[in-house]
């Protein structure tokens, strides 16, 4: 391969030995300058390989959460593989807070020092993975759902052992983090005991008919986006005069809009906004430190958290947001 140019020499595309793979994958233009996130695992390692495949001008960046001594030789691992590929390189630091669940924590932190368009190394097996938590979590529609199939995951449609083995045709090592075996973790537990059950249950590979569940969920998601889109949440005659599964999805999608959240409101939360809307209740409490109040026939929601009531305190109503939320599930890999 061309380090400078991947694929392209002269402007014609070439033969690649991994073809079968990148008909699978979702790469954008080769004219385009990306970001990959790589760890040094053999995901996000296949993720740099085939991204220069395609010929992308490509920088790796890698995110040190500082959890672990030595995890400077990941970064080192990292750096040399790009240089072999020709890409860019970066380390990054992430500093993950306090508080439990750290497997949530540390992927925060990991994304808020990512660019937002950075290519995430997900594949078909985290995919499935994240379908059993989130369904597990009740996370309804938008959680099975779990993570939308784009520029920024263009491995979705690839196997675990299939990035394996992209590393070995190039001559890459991967690093294995000791953390991917640790039972501490849910999502290790359903990557390792789980889904090898469900496996030897219907004596078959489970992980293609998660997938194809979640493109299924994800379909109904675009529908109930395309019908709510033109909807004003907050206003309390346009949420009465809708169907109530419609309904609460804008409310669903209004809540996250305007508080940020990484997670929609759960069911019992909608039905007290419903509540509200209906002039059923003055005020309800949303989740967290969020509640909303009607005023005017309009909803409010208020940010009672003491960060917010020391600098004065907030609420929103607007008609708009809801076109820019979208209910978020649980991911993984790396």
């Amino acid at each position: 391969m061309d380090h400078q140019s991947g694929r392209c020499r002269l402007g014609v595309l070439t033969a690649s030995r991994f073809d079968s793979y990148l008909s699978r994958c979702r790469f954008p233009s080769t004219s385009e300058r990306v970001t990959c996130a790589v760890s040094g695992g053999a995901d996000s390692l296949a993720l740099l390989v085939l991204a220069r495949e395609v010929g992308l001008s490509v920088e790796a960046v890698h995110v040190d959460h500082g959890l672990r001594p030595g995890s400077g030789g990941e970064a080192d691992l990292v750096a040399e593989a790009a240089r072999s590929l020709g890409a860019d390189f970066r380390s990054v630091t992430a500093e993950v807070g306090c508080g439990p669940n750290l497997e949530e924590r540390a992927r925060e932190a990991r994304y808020a020092v990512l660019p937002s368009e950075a290519m995430l190394g997900h594949t078909a097996d985290d995919q499935a993975e994240t379908v059993l938590l989130n369904l597990l979590r009740g996370s309804g529609l938008a959680g099975a759902a779990a993570m939308r199939a784009d520029l920024r995951r263009p491995l979705l449609g690839l196997r675990r052992s299939e990035t394996a083995e992209v590393c070995r045709k190039v001559g890459l090592k991967p690093f294995c983090d000791p953390s991917n075996s640790d039972p501490a973790f849910r999502r290790n537990r359903v990557r390792r005991e789980v889904l090898p059950l469900l496996n030897d249950v219907f004596q078959r590979d489970v992980v293609p008919l998660l997938c194809r569940h979640a493109e299924l969920a994800r379909e109904a998601v675009e529908a109930l986006d395309g019908l709510s889109a033109d909807v004003d949440a907050a206003d309390c005659r346009a949420l009465a005069e809708l169907p109530p599964v419609l309904a609460s999805w804008a409310i669903r999608r209004w809540v996250v809009s305007v508080s940020g959240s990484a997670h929609p409101p759960d069911r019992a939360a909608v039905g007290r906004v419903l509540d509200v809307a209906a002039g059923k209740a003055r005020a309800a409490e949303v989740g967290s430190h969020w509640r909303v109040r009607r005023s005017g026939g309009r909803l409010f929601l208020e940010d009672g958290s003491p960060l917010s009531a020391r600098s004065g305190g907030g609420e929103h109503s607007a008609a708009g947001s809801i076109r820019r939320g979208e209910p978020k599930g649980e991911t993984g890999g790396g």
